[in-house]
């Protein structure tokens, strides 16, 4: 099994152009296009939200002014 070759693409298009028309098919391509775009943008959201929430999750905050007044003892004068 090697997939669809350019036999398969062309019969694709023919019947498309059969079905469709010659007027019609430039804008399911637009549509098409489109709807992919805006699949890959959401996927790629999710996958930063994820990336996002990992980090915040593995991040350990320190609290400076604490650890400072603690070490700052000064021998009297």
């Amino acid at each position: 099994m090697s997939g669809i070759g350019a036999t398969g693409i062309i019969l694709l298009v023919l019947v498309a152009l059969l079905l469709f028309g010659p007027n019609k098919l430039p804008e399911l391509g637009r549509a098409f296009g489109r709807t992919l775009r805006e699949f890959k943008s959401g996927a790629r959201e999710m996958m930063d939200d994820d990336d996002r929430r990992d980090k915040e999750a593995n991040r350990v905050e320190v609290n400076r002014t604490d650890n400072n007044e603690k070490d700052n003892k000064r021998l009297p004068d």
